[in-house]
């Protein structure tokens, strides 16, 4: 491979930390980018590619909250975090709905929703929403201010949302925020548990993508597909650690409307590009 295509590999990288995130779409940035960068690489290896690079994405969130998900102590403290454990198990009952939906039905939702008019829609619906929803929660308090707070009622309710985000163009982030945050809980603790929910499904969804892939082509990748598996891993890791402090810092002191905007924009900008390329 040239330097083009490492550089193309990079760039994929960098849209994925930036876009997994923030709740803009990462399906629909990389629907963009897919159109305009082809690496040079089966169609086969492409599609488990943008799946499996989410690890690096994953990565980050283990790594900037380890001690905060490492549910085991020191023996004086009891060997094990009981607050800990109740939040992965809150996890656990959040990631249920998702996995009941997703998993047998992935293929047909992927074959029904893979285009370009569901992701222009979703992404404008959704940015209509955030705007609506944080005008509406201006002047409120959140119920849930801390993890403590958080029951399995309403962490399984984030959990139907999170549904919401297996028709492309949705965001995962985008979904769990907004339903976290019309449940009541704060706009910090909705993306905290949305980066945590995102670690079972995430991986859960990298590691079955590379099993089928590596079924179909006889257990065998090459040197080269291995490196850009690699380096894109890597560069969604270090992109992503950059992308949550950020948002984590923004949503201190502003709310969600910005990206509702951008996703309006983005929503726009798919739906007149294919829309023209289609007439043409």
């Amino acid at each position: 491979m040239d330097i083009l295509e490492w550089l193309k590999v990079l760039l994929l990288g960098i849209v994925e930390g930036l876009t997994e995130w923030l709740p803009i779409s990462s399906t629909g940035h990389m629907i963009l980018v897919d159109e305009f960068i082809h690496l040079n690489v089966s169609d086969e290896f492409m599609e488990m590619f943008l799946v499996v690079i989410q690890l690096g994405a994953i990565l980050a969130v283990v790594v900037l909250y380890f001690q905060k998900l490492w549910p085991f102590t020191t023996p004086e403290k009891g060997w094990i975090k009981k607050d800990t454990w109740s939040l992965w198990f809150k996890v656990l009952a959040a990631v249920l709905p998702a996995a009941l939906i997703g998993l047998p039905f992935d293929d047909q939702i992927d074959a029904l929703f893979y285009n370009y008019q569901t992701v222009a829609a979703t992404l404008i619906i959704y940015g209509v929403l955030f705007i609506v929803i944080e005008n509406r929660n201006k002047d409120r308090k959140p119920r849930i201010t801390g993890f403590e707070q958080l029951d399995y009622r309403t962490a399984l309710l984030i959990g139907v949302f999170q549904v919401l985000a297996l028709i492309p163009g949705t965001s995962r982030s985008g979904a769990t925020i907004l339903g976290a945050v019309l449940l009541g809980t704060s706009r910090y603790i909705a993306a905290e548990f949305s980066f945590f929910l995102a670690i079972p499904v995430m991986f859960g969804w990298g590691v079955l993508k590379l099993i089928k892939y590596l079924m179909a082509v006889g257990l065998a990748m090459t040197a080269t597909e291995i490196a850009v598996l690699v380096v894109g891993i890597v560069t969604a890791f270090v992109v992503s650690v950059i992308s949550i402090k950020f948002l984590m810092g923004y949503i201190k002191k502003n709310d969600f409307t910005a990206f509702g905007v951008y996703r309006i924009i983005v929503g726009l900008v798919v739906l007149a590009y294919f829309g023209v390329k289609v007439l043409l």
